[in-house]
């Protein structure tokens, strides 16, 4: 594997651990969203 290749494995790497959690902040902000619309 070349340096080119490594670094975007790490860019890759790095992206996928923000997507990550973005997903589990929305996942968490859905959940509340439905607790709340559902008591109301």
């Amino acid at each position: 594997m070349n340096s080119d290749e490594r670094a975007e494995l790490l860019r890759l790497r790095k992206k996928n651990k923000e997507l990550r959690m973005e997903k589990e902040i929305l996942k968490k902000a859905c959940a509340l969203l439905l607790k709340e619309t559902k008591s109301v």
